[in-house]
């Protein structure tokens, strides 16, 4: 490319400097995922799912209140959620992946 002025090239190279400071500055996005990331965006987002149930679960404790039906008495029960392992997790994963899928 030719410049014209007494001073043209050297904008143009400092220009093209610049944009190259610019372009190596600049995230590199990659669009398509292999089915191995996929699967782990997918997992990923069924062990949140799953521990915020958890979470949900474990700060509003279920309780219920019952009458003896022989002395009158109330009785509360306190029933603690249950912790989620790795089966509740692949258990969600694969739903997510079956609604990812259409099926």
């Amino acid at each position: 490319m030719s410049v014209d002025t007494k001073y043209g090239e050297a904008i143009f190279k400092q220009t093209q400097e610049v944009a190259e400071m610019f372009k190596a500055a600049m995230p590199k996005i990659t669009t398509n995922k292999n089915g191995y990331e996929i699967r782990t965006k997918v997992l990923e987002m069924a062990q949140g799912n799953v521990w915020n149930d958890y979470h949900a679960k474990f700060a509003g404790w279920e309780q219920t209140v019952k009458r003896d039906k022989d002395t009158g008495e109330i009785i509360t029960e306190v029933k603690l959620p249950e912790v989620p392992g790795a089966d509740a997790v692949l258990e969600a994963a694969d739903k997510f992946y079956a609604f990812v899928n259409g099926k």
